[in-house]
């Protein structure tokens, strides 16, 4: 029985029936149709979980370009999916979406037989998924086996293939988990590790979802002292990933801040964040110092590296998203003294807080009005008039007069309040211009 497709590629109305599709290769061969098993699978499931790039044009639909599932077909001969077609005449539109023709007939035919082919195919592409997801999660734990055997450079390539594995196939990462593979990796860093042996280690660990045990067993003095020297050391990769395991520890209740209060954790983020050579460091990088920031006593190590002026000269040449983390990492040290005093004596930190208010966000405004706010307390009469110098009174007006957060507005006026105290109202005025401000 022969069956009208419409196609998205222009060539409507193509007669196609079982035995051409099977042959042409629209299911791809290999199932049996009709068997009746292809039913068992939900159409939906399968392509939500497959979403393949190469389904056959004849299956889309062409109003949402997605995948038919109650496929009907329109006096015209053209096929859609029926809830899309229905939402069509439900705008009064009695037309037909492809051709544009005045339908004489409002009434739409299940497409059975196309419905059939579409679940077949889907159905073979599920299968074959599946049976890949098997075949991968086997060599997972397989290899995993490996590793717990050998040792030397046996160990190393047998670890290069698995990480390999965990980090394309997210069956394979459920599957070394349920086996026990994070206590095994865990076991392999210690004082004795090799850089070798460590950075492919933890390279796996940051794929895999760790639970609070292993947290806590990777907290353990030697393995953050290994973690802390390979980001150090370590290839960009390596940097990237112990940022990252760091990171993930960081989410245990019982998390023990002395891990972060370490100058060797600190000085290694600083370089990685501040490595030209290797951009794409520096968000890693900048997210851990901003969870670091929360503790205390991490935020006087911050500032005793020498973390603040280098921060400070990294903002102009900053993305949005590494700006606003920057200027976190910096308001945080602004609420303790010798913070705030490295702010001040840097010539650049007043120019460049001005640059960012109302250029990228309003988080990033208000953190560089919370910073300006704190070093102009300082000392007023200094502070302020290099602030305005430099253009923060007509940046001020700005902030005030826009549509922006209430206390965002608030501060901004008290902050243009303190900064007017050092001039007579007239000279004021003009240093409120807009053109004297930064571009």
């Amino acid at each position: 029985m022969p069956v009208c497709l419409s196609r998205i590629d222009g060539v409507n109305g193509q007669i196609l029936d079982l035995e051409t599709a099977v042959k042409d290769g629209v299911l791809g061969g290999g199932i049996g149709f009709g068997g009746g098993f292809a039913e068992k699978f939900d159409l939906n499931t399968m392509i939500q979980e497959l979403d393949p790039p190469d389904v056959p044009s004849v299956f889309i639909c062409p109003i949402s370009l997605e995948p038919m599932q109650d496929p009907v077909t329109l006096c015209t001969g053209q096929t859609y999916e029926r809830s899309n077609i229905l939402k069509w005449f439900n705008m009064g539109r009695f037309t037909c979406p492809t051709t544009m023709q005045e339908l004489w007939d409002d009434s739409v035919t299940p497409n059975k037989t196309l419905h059939q082919l579409i679940h077949t195919w889907f159905t073979q592409k599920y299968l074959q998924m599946k049976k890949k997801s098997q075949d991968v999660q086997g060599n997972a734990l397989e290899i995993l086996e490996t590793i717990k055997k050998v040792k030397g450079q046996a160990r190393v390539r047998s670890l290069n293939e698995l990480n390999q594995i965990v980090i394309d196939h997210i069956t394979a990462r459920t599957a070394v988990v349920d086996k026990g593979g994070v206590s095994v990796f865990s076991s392999l860093l210690g004082p004795y590790t090799t850089h070798a042996i460590g950075s492919v280690v933890v390279s796996i660990l940051v794929h895999l979802n760790l639970d609070s045990s292993s947290r806590l067993n990777l907290m353990e003095p030697a393995k953050v002292s290994l973690v802390i020297d390979m980001l150090n050391e370590g290839s960009i990769e390596t940097k990237i990933n112990c940022t990252k395991l760091i990171q993930t520890l960081m989410e245990e209740d019982d998390f023990q801040a002395e891990i972060v209060s370490s100058h060797g954790l600190l000085v290694g983020l600083m370089r990685l964040v501040r490595d030209t050579r290797h951009p794409n460091g520096c968000l890693p990088g900048l997210k851990l110092l901003k969870s670091i920031c929360w503790y205390q006593q991490a935020r006087n190590l911050i500032i005793n590296i020498g973390a603040v002026p280098q921060l400070v000269e990294l903002l102009p040449g900053m993305n949005p998203e590494c700006l606003e983390l920057a200027l976190f990492v910096l308001d945080a040290v602004s609420t303790v003294n010798e913070g705030n005093r490295a702010l001040s004596g840097c010539s650049n930190t007043i120019p460049n807080m001005v640059r960012v208010l109302m250029r990228v966000s309003e988080s990033c405004t208000q953190l560089a009005l919370s910073i300006l706010w704190s070093i102009c307390k300082l000392s007023p009469e200094e502070y302020s008039s290099i602030a305005v110098d430099v253009g923060l009174a007509a940046k001020l007006l700005l902030v005030i007069q826009s549509g922006c957060d209430p206390l965002l507005k608030q501060r901004s006026a008290e902050l243009l309040k303190l900064c007017s105290l050092n001039y007579t109202d007239s000279f004021f005025i003009s240093k409120c211009k807009l053109t004297k401000t930064i571009r």
